[in-house]
Order: C-alpha cells, then structure tokens, then sequence
C-alpha cells in the first residue's frame, strides 16, 4: 500500500488485522474462530469483511488453494501512526502536546512512566538538536 493513501480500517477490520498480524497468514475460519473467544461473530460475517479488506488493500488473499489464505497487507506500526495521526488531527487539532496533557491529565502516571517519558521527550531534542 503506497505510503500516500490513508490507512482507515474499520473497528471490525482493525479485530481482523490484529490476528492476522499476531498470527500471521490465516483462514477465514481461524480468524473467525479468534474472534469469537471476545465475542460471537458469524463465520459469513467474517468472511465477507476479510474479502471487503482484501479489495480495500488491508489484506492480501492467496487462491491458489481451495482454502483461501489472507495476510495482512499493511504492517501494525504504519497502521497504529496513521490511525494515531488521524486521531490527534481530528480530536486535538493536530496538537501533540494537547494529546499528551489529557492523557498525563486523567491518568496518574508512575514514576517509571514518567521517567520514560522524560527520557522520550530528551530523546526528541537530542535528535532535532542534531
């Protein structure tokens, strides 16, 4: 998938991706199977969205069996940063900062965590300093 086009998976098709990127190739029938330990999704359901992300470009599929085989076509970090873009674009105005103060906001980070983060944020400077 070129890196211009918007990765903009579904809920339902983000549950997809998930197995096939823990699992890697896959039936319609495993990942339906993985689905349902969470919750009850119909095999035709399944099947249906798997072929739907294929022509999307989310998922390739492989014929040459009779038991078809889909893979994901997108890797989870390219995903996760242009659904993490989106998000902060849309919600946050595009404002990092904005995201990361809500989040420190409603959340009682630890110690380690904050350490982490300011070894992050030391990190980033190091690297525009450069």
């Amino acid at each position: 998938m070129s890196q211009s086009k918007k990765i903009r998976p579904t809920e339902s098709e983000l549950e997809i991706l998930q197995v096939l990127w823990e699992h890697g190739p896959s039936t319609v029938r495993f990942v339906n199977d993985q689905l349902n330990e969470d919750r009850e999704v119909g095999y035709t359901t399944t099947l249906k969205l798997m072929q739907i992300m294929a022509e999307k470009g989310l998922a390739d599929r492989d014929t040459s069996q009779r038991t078809h085989i889909y893979s994901p076509a997108v890797t989870e970090a390219e995903t996760q940063q242009n659904l993490l873009t989106q998000f902060v674009d849309r919600t946050f105005k595009g404002s990092a900062m904005k995201l990361v103060m809500q989040a420190l906001g409603n959340h009682n980070a630890s110690e380690a965590e904050l350490d982490e983060i300011k070894a992050l944020i030391e990190e980033i400077e190091t690297k525009q300093k450069k």
